[in-house]
C-alpha cells in the first residue's frame, strides 16, 4: 500500500490595503480660514488654471474662494428672507383654511345636537357662524390686506421696514458704502486685494523687462560665439569636402522653428551616395542636461539630421565632457573662445 506524501507548506502573501489618502482639512483659527489637501476634480477649471502663470495661481484661488464664500453667504441671506415670506404665506393660508374648517365643523356639530327648527339656539348660532356672521366679518377684517390696522397690514408694514425700499434695514446691511454694513469690510478687502494685484502686475512687468534685457544680452553673446565657430567649422568642412550652412536664422522642416545653428552635410562620396547631415548647436549660456537633450532632438528633427553636436564654452559646459564626449548618441565638446582649438572641434 502506497503512502501519500504531504505537499510542503507555502506562504501566501496577503494583499496589502491601499494607503488611505487623507481628505481635505478645513480649520478656523481666529480670523483665518485654513484649507489643506483640497482637490477639485474639474477638467474645465483645471485647464483654466493651467493657462495661468504658477505665481498667479495662489492669489487667484484665494480670491475665488473668498468671493464664492461671500456670495454663498449673501445667497443664504436672500434664501432666508424668501423662506420667511413663503412660510408666512403658507401659515396664512393654513390659518384661513383651518378657521373655515373649524367654523363649518362647529356649525354642523351645534346644529346636529341643538337644532330645534326655528329655535333660539340655532338662530343665535346662525348669527355668529353663518355666511354673513360677525365671526366671518371679524376674520375677514383681521386678515384684510387692504387695511393697515389688520394683522396682515401690520405684518406687511413690519416686514416692509426690514425688506422693502432703499431705506430698509436689509438694504442698509447690504450697502457696502455704509460704515456699519457687513459688506463694508469686504469692500475694503477687495480694494486692498486689487492694490496687491496691481503691485504684483507691476513687479511682473518689471521682471519681464529685466529678463528681456538679459535674454537680449545672452542672444548677442550667443551670436558672438557662433561667429567664432563659423570660420573654424567652415575650414573643417572645406578640408573634408563637406558643405556647411549657418541656419540659426532660417526656418527648418518644422513650422516656425529655427532650431539648429549650423548644418553640416557630409560629402556623398564618403557615404556611398547617402545624404548624411549633422546639426551643430553653439551654447555660450547655462542650460540643463535635459533641456539640452530636448533641444538637440528638436534641432535634428527640424534640420533632418542624423547626429547632433553641441559646442559649449568652458564657463557653461557640463562637468566631465572636456574636450569632448558622446552622450545619448550626440556629441558634446568644449571650445574656449579665448584660445579656440580647431583640432578638438574636428575630432568631435
Amino acid at each position: 500500500m502506497e503512502t501519500a506524501t504531504a505537499e510542503p507548506a507555502r506562504l501566501i502573501p496577503l494583499p496589502q490595503p491601499a494607503p488611505r489618502v487623507a481628505g481635505p482639512s478645513i480649520r478656523v483659527e481666529g480670523d483665518q480660514l485654513i484649507v489643506e489637501r483640497l482637490v477639485i476634480a474639474d477638467a474645465v477649471l483645471a485647464r483654466s488654471m493651467a493657462d495661468r502663470p504658477p505665481d498667479d495661481r495662489p492669489a487667484f484661488v484665494e480670491r475665488a474662494l473668498r468671493i464664492g464664500l461671500l456670495a454663498l453667504q449673501d445667497a443664504s441671506t436672500s434664501v432666508d428672507v424668501d423662506l420667511v415670506r413663503r412660510e408666512f404665506e403658507t401659515l396664512l393660508e393654513r390659518t384661513t383654511r383651518t378657521n373655515e374648517e373649524a367654523a363649518q365643523a362647529l356649525q354642523l356639530t351645534l346644529r346636529e345636537h341643538f337644532a330645534d327648527g326655528e329655535g333660539r339656539l340655532p338662530k343665535t348660532l346662525e348669527q355668529f357662524l353663518g355666511d354673513r356672521s360677525g365671526l366671518r366679518a371679524y376674520v375677514n377684517d383681521l386678515f384684510d390686506e387692504s387695511k393697515r390696522d389688520s394683522a396682515i397690514g401690520r405684518m406687511r408694514t413690519l416686514l416692509g421696514s426690514y425688506l422693502e425700499g432703499d431705506d430698509s434695514k436689509l438694504a442698509s446691511l447690504l450697502d457696502p458704502t455704509r460704515l456699519g454694513s457687513p459688506l463694508h469690510q469686504f469692500r475694503g478687502e477687495v480694494a486692498a486685494g486689487f492694490e496687491k494685484v496691481f503691485e504684483k502686475l507691476a513687479a511682473l512687468e518689471k521682471a519681464a523687462e529685466v529678463r528681456g534685457r538679459e535674454r537680449a544680452k545672452q542672444a548677442a553673446k550667443g551670436a558672438d560665439f557662433e561667429d567664432l565657430l563659423e570660420p573654424i567649422l567652415g575650414e573643417i568642412a572645406r578640408g573634408n569636402g563637406d558643405l556647411l550652412d549657418r541656419t540659426g536664422t532660417e526656418t527648418g522642416d518644422v513650422m516656425k522653428s529655427k532650431k539648429g545653428d549650423f548644418l553640416l552635410t557630409i560629402d556623398p562620396r564618403q557615404t556611398r551616395g547617402a545624404e548624411l547631415r549633422i546639426v551643430i548647436e553653439a551654447k555660450d549660456r547655462a542650460i540643463s542636461g535635459r533641456a539640452m537633450r530636448d533641444e538637440l532632438r528638436a534641432a535634428k528633427e527640424n534640420r533632418s539630421a542624423a547626429i547632433g553636436v553641441v559646442v559649449f564654452s568652458p564657463a557653461h559646459a557640463p562637468t566631465g565632457i572636456a574636450p569632448f564626449d558622446v552622450r545619448a548618441g550626440d556629441v558634446y565638446c568644449v571650445i574656449d573662445p579665448e584660445a579656440p582649438d580647431a583640432a578638438t572641434l574636428e575630432a568631435a
